[in-house]
Parts: structure tokens; sequence; C-alpha cells
């Protein structure tokens, strides 16, 4: 084989097989419940900054998860609070929404006194595993976390749907609940920026000149591998 043939050989050298990097985002964890089942009762402390809700029981930590508390215009107040209150099937008589004969929701921030549109109906707002903790309807209860670590809510605590039932079952009425502007103490591990992918599959040197005798000796087989990377309201 002579050097143009070398040349033209060196436009492209491939080793292994081609494999594209894929890149998963893990889905954000909404909650972790890991109570001992010791003696004790469980306390709660809300940070708004964080839309957090940590459990403990008797100062043992036992769990957190993200919350959706008010929104601009509906912001919840910081204070010590009580549950007065505990109803696992309940309704808003403030805030819900409008839909059309099929089911199609066309006002998602309806009142009761709204007007509904011929042929509609209004449907008030659930808040399920209602946990009452102000006379003016505020509590905490089920409901949708929309952006998680931001507030949502018309001024209630929303928890996640699928965790608010076990924490019905551990808490009481007179459990104390704390709302604070203050930072969490717990909760999810901050997740790392992801990086740029490393290289894994093809490599391919680009000749600007024909090969010469010293490039051919300095020209090594060149190798792929896997790099891995360690790593009331509503």
């Amino acid at each position: 084989m002579g050097f143009s043939s070398v040349a033209l050989s060196l436009l492209v050298v491939a080793c292994g097989t081609s494999h594209k990097p894929v890149t998963q985002r893990p889905e954000r964890k909404l909650y972790e419940w890991h109570d001992d089942g010791g003696p004790g009762k469980v306390a709660i402390r809300i940070s708004l900054p964080d839309q957090i809700a940590e459990f403990e029981r008797d100062g043992r930590p036992i769990g957190w998860c993200y919350v959706a508390t008010g929104k601009e215009g509906h912001g919840t107040r910081a204070g010590s609070y009580r549950i007065t209150e505990m109803i696992e099937d309940k309704y808003s008589n403030r805030y819900g929404w409008i839909e059309d004969e099929f089911g199609n929701v066309v006002d998602g921030d309806a009142k009761p006194s709204d007007r509904v549109p011929e042929g509609m109906v209004y449907v008030p707002a659930p808040m399920p595993y209602w946990m009452r903790l102000t006379s003016y309807g505020i509590g905490m209860h089920g409901g949708l976390i929309p952006e998680p670590g931001k507030p949502a809510s018309h001024g209630c605590i929303r928890m996640p749907k699928e965790f608010v039932p076990v924490l019905f079952d551990e808490v009481v009425v007179g459990t104390p609940v704390t709302i604070t502007g203050l930072p969490s103490t717990r909760g999810p591990t901050p997740q790392v920026p992801e990086s740029a992918p490393s290289f894994a599959g093809e490599r391919r040197v680009i000749a600007t000149r024909p090969a010469t005798a010293a490039d051919l000796q300095r020209l090594a087989p060149v190798r792929t591998s896997r790099i891995t990377e360690s790593g009331g309201v509503y």
C-alpha cells in the first residue's frame, strides 16, 4: 500500500462499535418516609422558601416531602399552628373549576360565585386528607405539586397525593405544625448539574497532508472504552 492509500485511510480511523451516549434524567423524588414506629408524637415543620415539609417523631427525623403553599396574592402565613380538624374526603367551598359537558376544564381557577355558562358545571376543588390549621380555611391536604420548590396554591399547603394518606394516619388533632421563612434542614440532596457526556464510540483522525514514514511510526491502534462517571382554601 502506497503513501497515498495510507493518507486516504487516515481520513477516517474507526475503532469498536459506535455508541451514542444516552442521558436519562431521574424522576424528581417528591417525598421520603422512614418512620421507625417508635415512641413519641409527630411534629411538622414547613419551610416556605424551600417548599419542603419535614417530619419528626419525638425529635427523630422520619421523613420529608415537597409542598405547594400559597402563590403570590394568596401567601401562606408563617407561624405556629396545630391540627384542629381532620376529614378524609373534603372539597373546597371557595375554589374549583368550570368544565363543559365533555369534562374539559374551561376555567381552572373559578369560584362558586362565578357565572357558569349554560351547559357547563362548576366543580369544587377536592382537598383529600384535609388537616385544618386555621379558622379561616387554611390547612394541609393532598394536591398537585406542579413545580416542586415553587408555591402554587390559594393559601393551603398541598402535599403529594401518594404521600398524604401516610401522614394522615400518623397525625392527630393537636399535632404541632410550624410554618417558617427559614430554609429546610433536611430534604432532597441538591441535584448536581449534568456535565457534558464523556466521549465513547468512534474516533476520527483527519489528515491534512500525505502521511510520512514518521507518521506511520507514531500511529498506534486507537482503542475505545466506555467511560463510567461516578457519580379550606386549596
